[in-house]
């Protein structure tokens, strides 16, 4: 029986369609973005482990990592660490820890990565340790083999913020400068410890490069890109060895990882004279970047919104770090609106990653060569950083 003209027509141009979409979609450059704030990473943490279930759960792949369907990572403060942790080599091209494994470390590990100690005459301040987060992150980012790592030995690039107070200015670490020259490549867990360096909490922390040429007195990254969405974002855009083919934000696709507010507006405190306390300052500035760039970026993929998804907490919850790790992924999402303000969605934030996956997937795994050659030649930026 002859089949009706207009339903050959129809799956001619579903094919057509089908193909124009899966040519588009393998231009996609894949962008992982986690945010700072906070010492447990509760909502990156969720999602992290909700996001790797997923891919395993779609590819039947229970070795697949999150770094082989992402083309970079980027973080801030304890995000920065998650973003260490899931792309160091373990010295044969693949990641040393599973998401599900550097989250429960870091949930394991809170009380040695930020003791509290009483500093001052009295006694009366709290900081955190400096000695117990060191001997925690030196053990961390670490082969079994004693090898200290240095960003030159991520599996994916890595982009990780901080803030330098010798020169007043951002200082961006990152494993494309790091392949340039010695003199941009750090040990790993100095830079996890440089943009987790909290002023309020922490002293600065001094550290050189690996040649000893380069050296910054950072404090948290959070401060001015507690949110690296949009670090993340330029770095690919201007990255031409590394990413070639991207010329604009329509070749990306983006999945940025909130951590929450960093408290809610009740507890933020005032003074007797009426001006804001110091501590609710700093959660201001940490806030207020986040949802500063998430603003921009709503904006900047305002016609293409399915290729950036911000997932972000929308409530305080309450419980343990366990059963709040399931209520993040089952409440609704939200989403920034262009102009300002937000918008609940009906999907839930578990939902959202998983159609995320979805296209991960149908974009194969990231042909992105996994680390630069340790033994090239390589020689100076001529124009520094």
């Amino acid at each position: 029986m002859a089949m009706d003209l207009s339903q050959v027509t129809l799956e001619i141009f579903s094919k057509l369609e089908q193909k124009w979409l899966y040519h588009c979609e393998g231009k996609k450059t894949r962008v992982l973005s986690i945010d700072g704030g906070g010492t447990t990473g509760i909502v990156a943490g969720a999602a992290l482990i909700h996001l790797e279930d997923q891919i395993r759960a779609k590819t039947g792949d229970s070795n697949s990592r999150i770094a082989d369907f992402f083309d970079i990572i980027a973080g801030t403060g304890i995000g920065a660490l998650f973003a260490s942790m899931l792309t160091a080599d373990d010295g044969n091209g693949r990641p040393l820890f599973t998401a599900k494994d550097a989250v429960q470390f870091v949930i394991q590990k809170q009380s040695e990565l930020f003791k509290v100690k009483n500093v001052g005459v009295f006694r009366r301040h709290q900081r955190f340790s400096s000695m117990s987060m060191d001997k925690v992150l030196k053990e961390l980012l670490r082969r079994e083999d004693g090898k200290v790592l240095t960003l030159k030995d991520t599996c994916k690039p890595l982009l990780v913020p901080c803030f330098d107070l010798n020169s007043s200015a951002p200082f961006v670490f990152s494993r494309a400068d790091a392949s340039e020259s010695p003199s941009y490549d750090f040990e790993l867990w100095k830079v996890c410890r440089a943009t987790l360096a909290t002023p309020s909490k922490f002293r600065p922390f001094n550290l050189a490069s690996v040649d000893g040429k380069t050296s910054c007195l950072a404090v948290d990254g959070g401060l001015v890109m507690n949110n690296p969405t949009a670090a993340a974002i330029t770095h690919v855009l201007h990255n031409k060895r590394d990413f070639p083919a991207v010329t604009g934000i329509e070749d990306l696709l983006v999945l940025s990882l909130g951590n929450g507010p960093s408290s809610s507006p009740s507890h933020l405190k005032l003074r007797r004279n009426g001006d804001c306390a110091t501590s609710s300052v700093v959660d201001i500035v940490l806030d207020g970047v986040s949802e500063t760039i998430d603003q921009m970026l709503g904006n900047a993929f305002c016609w293409n919104r399915s290729d950036y998804v911000r997932i972000q907490a929308n409530s305080y919850g309450s419980g343990g770090v366990g059963p709040r790790m399931k209520e993040i992924m089952e409440e609704k999402g939200i989403e920034s609106l262009p102009f300002g303000g937000k918008r609940l969605l009906m999907e839930t934030n578990g939902q959202r990653i998983g159609s995320f996956v979805h296209r991960l997937i149908a974009l194969g795994r990231s042909s992105l060569p996994p680390s630069p050659c340790k033994d090239t030649i390589v020689s100076p930026l001529a124009n520094g950083r």
